[in-house]
């Protein structure tokens, strides 16, 4: 596997914010597609805007601790992506390339964050 930096990360979790927002203009626009198609948005933008913060902190603990905040946020995106597909709002076909990529930013950010905590530096 090929090691992330921060700069591919910084553009990696923006443009998963695109993709997110592409998503949410297909979604239908009956009650339930927008009320979960506005959740998976607001989590799945925050991602990489925390991120950003993460590289502004004052400290390992508050890296790891806003970190942490993007590992929750890619875990609630997921959630509600889940949702859109088995309420058959949106097909698993469109679907399982956002849903990989969510999980692979998961794997990331478990590995940033573990390597954080173990690093005594």
């Amino acid at each position: 596997m090929q090691e992330t930096t921060p700069r591919d990360l910084k553009d990696r979790t923006y443009s998963f914010a695109r993709r997110i927002i592409a998503l949410y203009r297909a979604v239908p626009k009956s009650t339930l597609g927008q009320v979960l198609g506005k959740q998976a948005l607001r989590s799945g933008t925050s991602v990489g805007a925390n991120y950003r913060e993460a590289f502004r902190s004052r400290s390992k603990a508050e890296f790891v601790a806003k970190m942490g905040e993007c590992l929750r946020e890619l875990d609630e995106t997921e959630y509600w992506l889940e949702l859109l597909v088995d309420e058959s709002i949106v097909s698993q076909k469109r679907m399982s390339a956002l849903l990989d990529e969510t999980r692979q930013l998961t794997a990331i950010f478990v590995t940033i964050i573990k390597n954080a905590r173990n690093n005594p530096s």
